[in-house]
């Protein structure tokens, strides 16, 4: 069972490790498969924002707890009470300082390679990124946020997903392209929900299983969430959740949202290539 906590640990950070802040997302889908997709504003990286301040707050000290009498009094301890209120506070020290040092590896693999509790690390994930097409600049601000700019176009002759990063075996989809043999394509932003929804995919797994990894990390309060998506198309639209539905557009039709944490649900949409 501890195993099985420590892993969905590792999974519930990775599954919220990017979130987006205060931005504004456009996707443009042409009927001959052509495409592009930008993204400017803020994301923030929660694996990076308050561990090692985490880690200084937690330095333990050994405290007395007060013994009791047969009639559930307090008194003072014996020594060999006092003693062995220190030996089992030392095997507990010793099990969390293990624990811990697992959990440093986990998050590090996750992070491919980047150790989250170095002054470096933001930095080292903001180079790794500005190194990726697309990711035209990449500044780091503090506490987890960064102020980028993205933008890329291609060709949906495969699936899309935004953002990547190099070397993270896996990372918590903003927007994703999915495109399917009957020609059509499905556009789902899981990650332009509120956090409580589809972009923290393992909260609830971790609250079943009461992980602490979970509840420490997890921010004191709501952080600032609040953006636009809009998608501009000359496909045809078979689907989608905006209020207004298609609106007209110069270069063909176009579905807007305003996302924020009250949001019901996420964006999502479904377009079909080819002649109308």
């Amino acid at each position: 069972m501890a195993g099985l906590i420590v892993m969905a640990g590792a999974l519930a950070l990775s599954a919220c490790l990017l979130t987006p802040g205060r931005f504004t997302s456009a996707l443009d889908i042409r009927k001959d498969g052509r495409f592009s997709f930008s993204y400017s504003g803020e994301i923030r990286m929660l694996a990076l924002s308050k561990l090692a301040e985490k880690d200084a707050a937690t330095k333990a000290e050994f405290v007395e707890t007060p013994c009791h009498d047969d009639d559930l009094k307090d008194r003072a301890c014996t020594a060999d009470e006092l003693g062995e209120q220190k030996r089992a506070w030392a095997e507990e020290q010793k099990s969390s300082a293990e624990r811990k040092a697992r959990e440093a590896e986990q998050m590090k693999a996750f992070l491919g390679g980047i150790d989250p509790s170095s002054p470096q690390a933001a930095e080292e994930l903001a180079a790794r990124l500005r190194r990726q097409a697309g990711w035209k600049s990449v500044a780091y601000k503090g506490d987890g946020l960064f102020v980028v700019d993205f933008g890329l176009t291609g060709r949906l002759d495969h699936d899309f997903t935004f953002p990547t990063i190099e070397r993270f075996p896996m990372a918590n989809a903003f927007v994703q392209l999915s495109r399917r043999a009957d020609g059509t394509v499905r556009i789902d932003a899981p990650g332009y929900a509120a956090s409580s929804g589809a972009g923290n995919p393992f909260a609830a797994m971790m609250s079943g299983l009461g992980g602490e990894a979970g509840a420490k990390d997890a921010p004191a309060g709501p952080l600032p969430f609040e953006g636009t998506f809009t998608i501009t198309t000359d496909a045809a639209i078979l689907a989608n959740n905006t209020d207004e539905g298609p609106q007209p557009d110069p270069s063909g039709q176009r579905l807007a949202w305003t996302v924020n944490a009250r949001s019901p649900a996420a964006p999502t949409a479904l377009v079909r290539l080819g002649a109308n």
